[in-house]
């Protein structure tokens, strides 16, 4: 449904005068406008989006460089912190909050003449798979109004695909770029653990946050990377980047394993269908294609529901009324202050991870959860290890499903929510880079088809990952 051409073509159309950045700024206000029933945005910078878009338009006048972004418009998920707009994370917690500096991954688009343009919706504080978490509304998918866009990330990948700008930025901490990618149609990546800077991001689980691009094609999603990728002085978690992930050509992949535990959980038959159809293609194509067992993946969902929840009562315990965000009035003392603060703020499923982490945490129940899901997450990720000893790149179905309707999951039974990350929270887990791109369909909603790569070899995923959509188009 999106109406832009690759990035590249608009930063080009820009520099070379053939269309204007304040164009381009104007066509993605008048999207977000006439689409708006989708609710995928919280909240417009028509300002500043148009302010950057003339001065860029005057640097070109003058003939000055602007980079590789010239005059493209883009949509950062809202638990970026941006200029412009308040910075929410879809919570009413932060409802009201501006924040005092941008992310680095902002400030590295904006330095290539990228604008920011909009903030999308996501569950809040990315706490969730359907965007139906959101304490605004929630966003509806690009495709089927009536089914859920995949979260957390949803808001993102729907804007994407509704054609509100030509990429949007997204968080994935086990799954919530790749889910929403397979949900909608479109590409989905989450890099290596530590290659993107999560500066001026709010956090969710700081041991698996990563931060990445949904966009319309393999090929745009690699100039995303490359512009995103690098060491950052304020994120001490940060890996040294390849000399460059825009050049998809030369890929050196021969062998593709097939994870058997992520076939075993398929629940619905056209997804079933799509990626075995994939898997025909790359065997016609001449690829050696074989099944591969990861076994500790059939833990990974538990695991990574002890150590997730643990990381979120660490991260929101800073949200305590005092120093920003919500603060209840005609309280008697501090505990009253702190207990109804958070009580108001904090949405029913923070409230749920909150207890849980809080649980597993404490000190009768530390040695019996936590330690034991860290024992868990060293054998997921030697399993890992070993399987790209053999194997190039691993594949399967990016969820379980295809996009389920809003509304159909009882938002008291979490447990049919945590299953649509079953086949994603592996990587995260793991550290690994994997994509979600679009899987051919016949009559069905759209269906992902999830590639995964060894730690660090994004590069290669990028570049498998390009012949593969080319396989398939």
């Amino acid at each position: 449904m999106s109406t832009w051409p690759a990035i590249n073509v608009v930063a080009d159309d820009v520099c070379s005068g053939k269309t204007t950045a304040l164009s381009n700024v104007q066509k993605s206000l008048t999207c977000i406008k006439e689409k708006k029933e989708y609710n995928a945005v919280i909240s417009v910078i028509e300002e500043r989006a148009k302010k950057r878009a003339s001065d860029i338009d005057k640097k070109l006048q003058q003939g000055e460089k602007v980079g590789r972004l010239a005059g493209v418009p883009f949509i950062a998920k809202d638990n970026f912190l941006t200029f412009g707009t308040e910075t929410t994370a879809a919570s009413n917690m932060l409802s009201g909050f501006n924040a005092p500096y941008q992310a680095t991954a902002i400030e590295k688009l904006e330095q290539e003449g990228a604008i920011c343009v909009a903030k999308a919706n996501l569950d809040a504080f990315a706490h969730g798979s359907s965007t139906e978490n959101s304490d605004y509304f929630t966003t509806k998918n690009p495709v089927y109004k009536t089914r859920v866009p995949g979260g957390s990330s949803g808001g993102s990948a729907a804007a994407v695909v509704l054609g509100m700008a030509p990429f949007a930025l997204g968080t994935d901490t086990g799954g919530s770029i790749r889910l929403p990618a397979s949900f909608c149609g479109c590409v989905g990546y989450k890099p290596t653990y530590g290659l993107v800077s999560r500066h001026g991001v709010i956090a969710m689980a700081s041991s698996t946050d990563v931060v990445g691009p949904l966009t319309s094609s393999v090929e745009d999603t690699a100039l995303i990377v490359d512009v995103l990728a690098g060491k950052d002085k304020l994120d001490s978690t940060m890996i040294e980047r390849d000399r460059s992930y825009h050049d998809l050509k030369g890929s050196s992949v021969k062998k593709v394993g097939v994870i058997t535990e992520y076939f075993k959980d398929v629940a619905n038959v056209n997804v079933k269908k799509s990626i075995n159809s994939v898997i025909d293609t790359l065997k016609k194509a001449g690829y050696s294609v074989e099944d591969v067992s990861i076994a500790s993946s059939d833990a990974s969902l538990g695991c990574y529901y002890i150590l997730c929840p643990a990381e979120i009562a660490s991260n929101l315990a800073r949200y305590d009324g005092l120093k920003y965000g919500h603060t209840a009035t005609g309280t008697d003392s501090l505990e009253e202050s702190y207990e109804k603060s958070r009580s108001e703020g904090f949405g029913l499923e923070a409230k749920r991870r909150i207890m849980v982490g809080t649980y597993v945490l404490s000190s009768g129940y530390y040695d019996a959860y936590y330690r034991q899901a860290q024992l868990v997450r060293t054998k997921i990720i030697n399993d890992f290890k070993n399987a790209f000893t053999k194997y190039d790149i691993l594949l399967g179905p990016t969820a379980p499903v295809t996009a389920f309707k809003i509304g159909q999951k009882d938002k008291h039974d979490p447990m049919s929510m945590y299953l649509m990350d079953v086949m994603t929270v592996s990587a995260n887990l793991a550290g690994i880079p994997a994509i979600s791109i679009p899987a051919p369909i016949k009559d069905s909603l759209p269906v992902g088809l999830q590639l995964l790569a060894r730690q660090g070899n994004d590069k290669q995923l990028l570049k498998f990952s390009k012949q593969v959509q080319d396989l398939l188009a």
